[in-house]
């Protein structure tokens, strides 16, 4: 709203002049005082857009930490598939794929370490938006070569 503040001065100041000397060179140089007042904002924003579309790893989040804190939780022995990007400007995204104790499993503690890893993610992180895929440490699937 500044901007467009004092791109509006600038006109106006620009039209007195104009209207007093016949100096038509003056709108001339308030309109590129406005295009560089402009040109931060742009800038900053098409940087936002591409990060957007390109599905970039939000900054400030470090995916390691991440999976660190995320093996901290009681039941959890992997941590795989760790995805981060942004759904929208300011909206980060996240998805990985979770192995617990078969125990854990079996004793339908899964929803609870479900519970605590979104809360976990949430508070410590801000990754409002997550997918965990929660998976028993004896579930293998056929033909993968590794997890990432």
């Amino acid at each position: 709203m500044l901007g467009d503040l004092l791109g509006s001065v600038a006109v106006i100041i620009a039209a007195v002049i104009i209207m007093v000397t016949d100096w038509f060179w003056v709108d001339q140089v308030a309109s590129i005082l406005i295009a560089l007042m402009i040109l931060p904002r742009a800038y900053s924003l098409l940087r936002e857009v591409i990060n957007v579309l390109l599905e970039a790893s939000p900054k400030g989040i470090d995916l390691d930490a991440v999976r660190t804190h995320m093996l901290a939780v009681p039941g959890v022995v992997e941590v795989h598939d760790v995805h981060a990007w942004l759904i929208t400007s300011g909206v980060p995204s996240f998805s990985a794929h979770v192995t617990i104790t078969d125990e854990a499993w079996s004793e339908r503690e899964y929803h609870a370490i479900l519970d605590e890893l979104k809360g976990c993610l949430r508070e410590h992180f801000g990754l409002g938006h997550s997918t965990l895929q929660i998976e028993p440490e004896g579930h293998h699937i056929p033909g993968a070569h590794g997890h990432q």
